[in-house]
């Protein structure tokens, strides 16, 4: 027995299985062997569904043997036995079988669950065409509907109008459909996601040729995506007649057009791959595409669908781990070529972005404070290039380092090494004395002396440098570039009205922390700005970030305010893009960084960043997170700026993906913390 929240189960994830068994050739008794050891094998490992090739009690390949009264007899037999041996396991079990309706043969999905026929739906597109001659055996299931079918001394409903709905798991709603059935253009699985059937399954044969699983594979990833879907694939592999054909036992499932799992092809083995399936993620996805559901509109009435109902009995006290990859990094993606690609793509957005706001306006020089940390880092390189795009020279950027109380000789010594590496127009105005005048007109204690530092002591610092670049901006007829990122504006760490929130336009504000370190390093690499920017650029990346606004030996870190930035992205990931529960965002939180030395870290992910974070941690963090992102920060990003959306993580413009009155409540947020132990 476990607390519930360990377990998968609690947090929407159901465990599904895709088998790939060893096939005699129109031998069902030694097939359903296979099949049972393979579904005492998922349940073994915990699935709730486990899915069968098409027509695996008798093999695909049989031809006229599929007329023959002995091999029908000896399916429904099978059927039988399955049926028996059912009654002990814990998941649905879904196999291919040849049956026989109303003098009249189908290619059948057959649906059981501990000892009882569910359903049985019969392939409606039957291919006809080279290789393939099923209308010579089979007729097509496209018109039956409401009717029962008779199977091994039990009947079940019967139809191409079947949906298996778990009573007792929200969201599980399962079709069964049969191989060509989604090489159409309108695929019957299509129609039944726009009535609720979550996990698709394709039960197939699938002869290999070159090139075929690569096809096969961009069909089943494309049509997850489309349908909002899981789709679990499973092809006929060993064992089956090579008169002809040959067999690659392709098994695989996706999620909304993600991989979870895939079989190695050409197997000499039976194969099982056994994923978790987030059902949250794909019911959140459902409820804000709304053209999903205006989809469903339109072709309401095409299919009355009939909903079976069952139940998983899934059990919430047992923890069972997590079999899906939870990347600790959600805005990075952990493979070195898909992470410059996004880092070309990203700085080309901001470029962009910048690029056209100054074209609009009819603006050619832009001011910019450059402090020697990342996010003003990343907004200069952005701007330079936007100055290149436009053929304007360097000097149009005018740039400005601006010491204050707390500024260090490395962070004031790299934002002019960067300046001048850069070739824009560089100066230096320190702050000091003009927030001393403004301390001592509104009276604060530290005008006398006084050691006192909060928060007014820190905004009197970030206020003064903002209004004299907004000054600096009229007097130059520039505009103010905002440095603000992603993972700032989420936790409201910045002060409302400065140069953090805001600006004429910030390319950074849908970028997150930890995306902008690789975007500096992806600009290091190779010398794209010149080899006198790489020193700089790598040192910069390695300063421990901070607002020095506070004097004293020991520097402020940012992290120990509003905890570490790759928490926290991860936090702002699940929480804005998919909506989900506290404990379901620290449940996987959890899984991605409770050990340090679970699976391979990227290369893409630095040594300083390869660290592990226990339950404590994390939710302390995430608690912190609510009460930042809900309570206390939203009317900083009601009155944000212009910038361009980057990341399919999403932006928090109040005119793009997050739309939130600035006075709710946290607490309902907050409560959800009480289910995280």
């Amino acid at each position: 027995m476990t607390h519930p929240f360990f377990s998968l189960h609690t947090h929407g994830f159901v465990r599904a299985a895709v088998a790939c068994p060893s096939v005699r050739v129109a031998d069902p008794a030694f097939n359903v062997a296979r099949t049972i050891e393979m579904a005492e094998d998922a349940h073994r490992r915990g699935a709730s569904l486990v899915l069968f090739p098409e027509l695996g009690l008798s093999a695909y390949a049989i031809d006229d043997l599929l007329q023959q009264e002995a091999l029908l007899g000896a399916v429904e037999t099978a059927l039988a036995t399955l049926l028996a041996a059912s009654r002990s396991l814990h998941p649905v079990i879904v196999v291919g079988a040849p049956l026989r309706h109303q003098g009249r043969l189908y290619n059948c999905a057959v649906a059981i669950l501990r000892g009882r026929l569910l359903a049985v739906t019969p392939k409606t597109y039957l291919p006809n065409y080279r290789e393939f001659y099923e209308r010579r055996h089979f007729a097509s299931g496209a018109f039956i509907s409401g009717e029962e079918i008779a199977v091994a001394g039990t009947r079940a409903p019967f139809g191409s109008d079947v949906l298996l709905d778990a009573r007792d798991f929200p969201g599980l709603v399962v079709h069964m459909e049969v191989c060509e059935d989604v090489w159409v253009p309108i695929a019957p699985s299509a129609r039944a996601a726009l009535s609720g059937a979550t996990v698709l399954l394709n039960l197939s044969a699938s002869n290999a040729i070159v090139g075929k699983s690569d096809y096969r594979q961009t069909l089943c990833a494309s049509h997850s995506a489309r349908c909002l879907a899981a789709y679990l694939y499973s092809a006929a592999g060993q064992g089956e007649s090579t008169t002809d054909l040959a067999w690659d036992g392709e098994a695989v499932i996706y999620e909304q057009g993600d991989v979870l799992a895939r079989a190695p092809r050409f197997s000499d083995t039976p194969q099982l791959v056994v994923a978790d399936i987030d059902l949250g993620r794909l019911l959140a996805e459902r409820a804000r595409q709304g053209t999903f559901g205006d989809c469903a509109d339109v072709e309401a009435g095409a299919v009355q669908y009939r909903r079976v109902g069952f139940e998983i009995l899934a059990p919430c006290d047992v923890d069972l781990g997590l079999l899906r990859d939870v990347p600790r990094f959600p805005f990075v993606p952990n493979d070195e070529a898909r992470l410059a690609e996004l880092c070309f793509e990203a700085f080309n957005i901001q470029s962009h972005g910048l690029e056209q706001r100054l074209r609009a306006a009819g603006i050619k020089k832009v001011v910019i404070g450059v402090s020697g940390g990342l996010d003003s880092t990343q907004a200069l390189l952005v701007a330079v290039t936007a100055m290149e795009r436009l053929g304007l020279p360097r000097e149009n950027i005018l740039a400005y380092t601006l010491p204050a109380f707390a500024t260090s000789d490395r962070t004031k010594s790299n934002a002019w090494a960067l300046m001048r590496a850069l070739g824009v127009s560089a100066q230096e105005i320190d702050v000091s004395a003009a927030c001393r005048q403004m301390l001592e007109d509104i009276g604060h204690p530290a005008a006398r002396g006084e050691t006192v530092y909060d928060a007014t002591y820190e905004n009197v610092q970030a206020g003064a440098r903002t209004s004299l670049l907004f000054r600096l901006a009229n007097f130059h007829d520039a505009i103010v570039i905002g440095t603000g990122d992603l993972s700032e504006l989420a936790l409201g760490w910045c002060t409302y009205g400065v140069g953090d929130q805001m600006s004429h336009y910030n390319v950074n504000a849908s970028v997150p922390k930890t995306l902008i370190q690789h975007l500096i390093r992806w600009c290091a690499r190779d010398a794209r700005f010149g080899p006198e920017t790489v020193a700089v650029l790598v040192d910069i990346l390695k300063t421990e970030i901070s607002p020095e606004l506070v004097p004293g030996e020991e520097a402020q870190r940012t992290e120990a305010f509003v905890g570490p930035y790759a928490l926290q992205d991860f936090n702002l990931f699940y929480t804005t893009r998919y909506g989900f529960h506290p404990a379901k965002t620290a449940f996987l939180s959890w899984r991605a960084w409770r050990d340090a030395g679970a699976g391979e870290w990227p290369s893409v992910i630095a040594e300083s960043d390869r660290c592990a974070y226990d339950l404590h941690e994390i939710k302390h963090w995430l608690t912190v997170f609510l009460r930042r992102f809900f309570a206390t920060s939203q009317f900083k990003r009601s009155a944000l700026p212009n910038g361009p959306k980057v990341s399919s993580g999403g932006s928090l413009s109040p005119r793009g993906d997050w739309r939130a009155p600035s006075d709710s409540s946290a607490e309902a947020w907050l409560a959800g913390l009480d289910d995280i132990p």
